[in-house]
């Protein structure tokens, strides 16, 4: 008789992953869940500190979402959204248009976040034809950038270890050296920081400003990169060069949206409004698959025509704005505005930041401890002087998250870049175990 885990590998292709490792590494089934916790059908725990892929934003099974749902499930589970509507979308959208940057007045749903940041590339490059602006075609991102995986958000993305081996399939889009703060080729730190990394924005925007479209960022933190963080001024001069050259800015808070980065939005400690915004992830907790595309008023504008003007945003999926979804996102609001969460958030990130130093701070192989909001990385380097990374071949990370998952911790680092990114609720118990078990398992890799 086969093994649940064996009866998983004959039939399922697991996403973002070498399948070969699954023979040394089964997958963990997983039979249910609670608040940070995990539990298999063998009845392991696993402490989700990663907050399962950074959208799980208030804890697995959390009673308030859960009832919420299933009080909608008995009204109306699904219902086409082209020229249908229903009233958790009418509320989600009443709602979030009080929470977003001023400007942004327009929601369009789409079920995922890489559809999110599509409908905004295509927005954007229809708003520039349907405005006299038919030369800016073209769309500007940060290298080391991550907007999702289907081709368009590739093509906007930095990232080679998802874009490689597509580039023959993918836009031709113009990438702009991306600040990195730990590794400052200008010499500079975090605390001496005048954004001198960003003439490589104003040389792109000099020589291609007049042909683009839009620029796609992830304010403040670039994910993928290994929970790059880069400074707030930086997002300010982006904006102020956006406006400049006229050029549409896109803020991709898919992954740094509803608290993460310690404010409702990472635009907000920046003080800037773009002109969308793609949200996503943490808006429905992780509970269903939903994504919005915020816009200003402007984009709307040049889209509202007589249907034989051929001016209509013709995209649509079959999901968008699911009922389901959008309650839950609503009671996501809910708890974020009736418990308090992003103020005790805060005051965890405070106590989380010294523990981190504390633990991992003079450890001869951490290069740097970066955060933001309760978002805590650490930057694992063979020589911590000259921050020299080590052999990528020895997969020194993936080595520790097995070590972790026997502890019952669930890592999964990005490269040698091991990262906390917890519910925003989770306690610190939880926390001090997450820093135990992590300890534990670098020190058995590394040596104590």
């Amino acid at each position: 008789m086969p093994t649940i885990e064996e009866r998983d590998l004959r039939h399922i292709w697991h996403p973002c992953a070498q399948m070969k490792d699954y023979e040394q590494l089964p997958p963990m089934v997983i039979d249910h869940a609670k608040g940070a916790w995990l539990y298999d059908v063998h009845g392991k725990g696993y402490l989700d500190i990663i907050s399962s892929w950074w959208a799980n934003l208030l804890g697995h099974t959390n009673e308030k979402i859960d009832a919420r749902i299933t009080a909608q499930l008995r009204r109306l589970e699904h219902v086409v959204f082209a020229n249908f509507s229903h009233r958790p979308a009418i509320e989600l959208a009443e709602r979030l248009a009080m929470l977003v940057p001023e400007g942004l007045t327009k929601f369009n749903f789409n079920d995922n976040g890489s559809a999110a940041v599509e409908a905004a590339l295509k927005m954007a490059f229809q708003y520039c034809q349907q405005t006299g602006r038919t030369k800016k075609t073209r769309f500007m991102c940060l290298s080391e950038g991550y907007h999702g995986g289907t081709i368009g958000a590739l093509s906007v993305g930095g990232v080679d270890l998802f874009a490689e081996m597509y580039k023959t399939m993918m836009m031709d889009t113009i990438h702009i050296e991306a600040p990195d703060c730990y590794r400052c080729p200008y010499g500079e730190t975090r605390d001496t920081c005048s954004c001198a990394c960003f003439e490589h924005a104003e040389r792109a925007f000099a020589a291609h400003g007049h042909e683009t479209a839009a620029m796609i960022v992830e304010p403040l933190l670039q994910g993928c990169a290994g929970m790059r963080i880069y400074p707030e001024e930086y997002l300010r001069k982006l904006r102020g060069l956006c406006d400049a050259y006229d050029v549409l800015l896109i803020a991709d808070e898919i992954a740094t949206g509803f608290g993460c980065t310690g404010r409702l939005f990472a635009c907000e400690r920046a003080g800037i409004t773009p002109d969308l915004m793609c949200l996503s992830k943490g808006l429905t907790s992780g509970y269903m698959p939903t994504a919005i595309t915020v816009v200003k008023e402007k984009i709307y504008d040049a889209f509202y025509a007589d249907w034989s003007e051929g001016k209509a945003f013709m995209q649509g999926h079959t999901y968008a704005g699911n009922p389901l979804g959008c309650s839950a996102a609503l009671a996501v609001l809910d708890i974020l505005d009736e418990e308090n969460v992003l103020e005790r958030a805060e005051e965890t990130a405070s106590w989380l930041t010294a523990r981190m130093t504390e633990t991992f701070g003079a450890h001869p192989n951490v290069g740097e401890i970066r955060h933001i909001g309760l978002i805590h990385a650490v930057e694992l380097v063979e020589d911590r002087e000259a921050k020299r990374p080590f052999d990528p071949s020895r997969r020194l990370g993936y080595t520790i998250y097995r070590h972790a998952l026997r502890y019952g911790l669930l890592l999964r680092p990005l490269g040698d870049v091991l990262y906390f990114n917890p519910p925003l609720n989770i306690g610190r118990d939880d926390l001090s175990t997450a820093i135990a078990w992590m300890k534990a398992s670098m020190d058995e890799v590394l040596g104590a």
